[in-house]
């Protein structure tokens, strides 16, 4: 096996010197472009690579990032990943994504443990919980934690969010202004922020109009799960007694009930039931779903991830920040007739 090439190696073969190279592979460093293409020149003939994590012990920075994600079903994290990875890319990190069991403590534990060996600069969660006792862990070695699409107000860490309550507010109100009377709700895995918030919208549109919610079920954010729960809610064949509208926790459970609604119960959709999600992945615009939703802006989102954590990396400030997501109104839901005068 072939030892491997050094740095030293690569100043003499480029004719400069050692601190040169070193300037060469650090993002942000002063270098003339000449340098720069003598250097990666002789880098390129000799098969020569730096080594981050040594020079991360050295330097105190690896300008690394560990980004965590709990499941890449949902369309919308495997968009908001790519451009999270782009955005810290184009600010001169290199991303390490690592994959967690969505609701067990004991692997992100696992996780963010492994993630602190390869001396990062910082850690991102995507649609993770982040208990108390972890953050402190994080803060104890110095390394700062976002939430993407997750918050948490008493871990001390970071989160940037949809305005979901919001949001769910909004549906809600739709609904309601529509003039359904049994609305139900499909809900998301308990452990989220978001579905908590999403459904605590629903619940306070419903409470303001002096309703109450018609019948509720658990999807958990899974296909499978969801389609069981979508069946359990439109058990009675009884127009009466089974939901006028659902509103489901994402789109990702919304399309898969409109395809139980449809296909397996003969349901017409909005006629028999209005149907509503929220995220808005490019599937929800599909003409055979056209799924009214609340929008994440997810590039807004992202740009505000990127800019809390570098921040966070210079200097410890929490900060919780709440995008503005817009209703976007498709075929799928029944809107109220216009009045007439």
């Amino acid at each position: 096996m072939s030892e491997r090439v050094t740095s030293l190696q690569v100043a003499k073969h480029a004719g400069v010197s050692q601190s040169a190279v070193s300037r060469v592979f650090t993002p942000g460093a002063s270098v003339s472009a000449r340098t720069i293409a003598k250097v990666r020149s002789a880098a390129e003939a000799l098969g020569y690579r730096p080594n981050v994590l040594a020079r991360a012990m050295v330097s105190g920075k690896s300008h690394i990032i560990g980004l965590v994600v709990s499941y890449l079903d949902n369309y919308f994290y495997p968009d908001a990943l790519e451009r999270l990875s782009t955005a810290l890319q184009a600010k001169g990190y290199h991303v390490l994504v690592f994959m967690a069991t969505q609701n067990s403590e004991d692997s992100l534990e696992h996780i963010v443990a492994e993630i602190l060996d390869y001396q990062v600069d910082g850690i991102l969660l995507a649609s993770v919980a982040l208990s108390s006792d972890l953050a402190r862990r994080c803060q104890a070695a110095g390394v700062p934690v976002v939430l993407f699409n997750r918050s948490q107000d008493d871990a001390g860490v970071s989160s940037i969010t949809s305005d979901n309550m919001g949001g769910g507010r909004k549906l809600g109100q739709l609904l309601l202004e529509a003039g359904h009377q049994r609305i139900a709700y499909l809900a998301g895995w308990e452990g989220a922020s978001t579905q908590r918030d999403r459904e605590a919208g629903l619940r306070s549109a419903l409470s303001d109009a002096g309703a109450t919610l018609f019948a509720r079920e658990v999807g958990n954010f899974d296909t499978e799960q969801a389609r069981e729960a979508t069946r359990r809610l439109f058990a009675h064949a009884a127009p009466a007694q089974r939901p006028d509208a659902l509103f489901a926790a994402n789109d990702h459970m919304a399309i898969m009930a409109m395809d139980v609604l449809r296909f397996e119960l003969g349901l017409r959709i909005p006629d028999d039931v209005s149907v509503v999600g929220f995220d808005d992945v490019p599937p929800a615009a599909w003409p055979s779903y056209d799924l009214t939703t609340i929008r994440q802006r997810a590039d807004t989102m992202v740009e505000h991830t990127v800019a809390a954590l570098l921040h966070n990396i210079t200097q410890a400030a929490v900060q919780h920040i709440q995008i503005d997501a817009p209703l976007i109104i498709r075929s799928s839901a029944r809107l109220a007739r216009p009045s007439k005068h």
